[in-house]
């Protein structure tokens, strides 16, 4: 690694989220290469979940 990320903006904290979505990292591998504790992550994966609805929850009932 580099130089090491000192601040987390929302772009960075996206990509790593995706990458961790598509299974193309895991929190644990994450939070030992970025040094980050692995509930911070965590919360940024579940804040994006909810962002993105991945439930699906949003808009039912909208077309009536």
């Amino acid at each position: 690694m580099d130089d090491p990320i000192k601040r987390w903006t929302a772009k960075r904290k996206t990509a790593l989220v995706v990458e961790i979505i598509q299974g193309k990292t895991t929190v644990a591998e994450a939070s030992r290469s970025y040094d980050l504790s692995p509930s911070e992550i965590e919360g940024w994966v579940e804040d994006a979940k909810r962002g993105m609805d991945i439930e699906g929850d949003r808009g039912r009932g909208a077309a009536a």
